[in-house]
């Protein structure tokens, strides 16, 4: 891999990642940009202790913009973008209109391709390598901020997701705090270790896991599953065999094999719901140990952390979705329409030949 850091015209970051150690990046950025101006700040709810982030600028971010004007796609003579230089392999730059920022954390744009038209199930496994490498260097260079106590390497798919830009790309957030998801991981990773004597509650969700009807894909280093209380229509959590608590603590077997059994996964999604229909809308999201103080979770390590990957679809049926109502936004408990055991039946029919 060739990473190649470099500044766009307002002072944001922007980061090549080349399979090829050849490659030159000095195409400067053209654009008359005045520097970034940010209002994102953080508060804290007094009764559920969750932090929100307050960020009005972003209310006149790029919406929905014409092909010929994506801002991902590279720049190609007068048509100025992102990414100054006419190609690249991956590309990870400072988000423009960050929800996080400064002494709020920092928010990133990762590029998986140039192809505008192209998604992230079309890439080649050697192209999945090298965003598992952007990934892990992000996962790495974020964590020596020091307003970032956690990362999260994410991917969001499809307007029915929320998206605003279609080019094929992913973000990743570097939080000030360990965000309440994590906190109640962690406050029952402490729990089980106390009632169980000692035993890590990942390796024994793993464990059963593997046991059950529920397994959708296995390899000789990940494992993918619908979990057992699928919050999701159709959900499915990867996990390496053994057991790290980030990107960059994966071995190179691991991270050999990953692009693999993460592409047969994303092409399986596609065809939940058969052919003709519109490709699925999904989030695909890396859970990783945070590194904050762990002082709030007794007797609980980053080292007790399980890296896993967490990829659903808010698509329940064809052409109609999961919206979270009444129960799930106003008391956040799920109802799933989908029996997990059915969901992980249909991922296996639909496994390439």
């Amino acid at each position: 891999m060739n990473k190649t850091s470099t500044r766009l015209a307002d002072g944001r970051e922007l980061v090549y990642y080349d399979l090829s150690d050849a490659t030159s990046r000095d195409a400067a950025d053209r654009r008359p940009l005045e520097p970034t101006v940010t209002s994102s700040g953080i508060r804290h709810d007094p009764l559920l202790g969750d932090a929100v982030a307050i960020a009005s600028h972003r209310q006149g971010r790029t919406y929905h913009p014409p092909a010929d004007q994506c801002p991902l796609c590279p720049t190609r003579g007068d048509r100025l973008s992102e990414i100054p230089d006419s190609s690249y392999d991956v590309a990870v730059f400072e988000n423009r209109f960050p929800s996080l920022a400064g002494d709020s954390g920092r928010c990133e744009v990762v590029c998986f391709t140039s192809d505008h038209d192209s998604s992230f199930s079309e890439l080649s496994e050697k192209q999945v390598w090298l965003v598992l490498d952007a990934w892990t260097d992000r996962t790495t260079e974020l964590s020596r901020l020091p307003a970032v106590q956690q990362v999260f390497c994410f991917e969001n798919r499809g307007p029915e997701i929320g998206v605003t830009l279609q080019h094929p790309h992913g973000q990743i957030y570097g939080y000030p705090f360990i965000t309440p998801r994590t906190a109640s991981t962690l406050r029952r990773l402490a729990a089980h270790r106390e009632a169980s004597g000692g035993e890590n509650l990942f390796d024994a969700v793993l464990d059963r896991e593997l046991a059950d009807e529920r397994v959708v894909l296995t390899g000789e280093h990940w494992a993918a599953f619908v979990p057992y209380a699928a919050h999701w229509p159709y959900e499915v959590h990867l996990y390496p065999r053994r057991r790290v608590p980030d990107l960059p603590a994966l071995d190179e077997a691991a991270r050999t094999e990953f692009p693999q059994i993460y592409l047969e996964l994303l092409k399986r999604f596609d065809r939940i719901f058969g052919p003709g229909e519109p490709p699925t809308p999904y989030i695909a999201a890396w859970h990783q140990a945070p590194f904050g103080q762990l002082a709030d979770f007794e007797g609980v390590s980053r080292d007790d952390f399980a890296l896993h990957l967490e990829l659903f679809t808010i698509r329940r049926t064809s052409g109609k979705l999961k919206y979270l109502a009444g129960s799930e936004s106003g008391m956040s408990v799920f109802i799933n329409d989908v029996p997990p055991e059915r969901a992980a039946e249909r991922l296996r029919e639909v496994a390439s030949s």
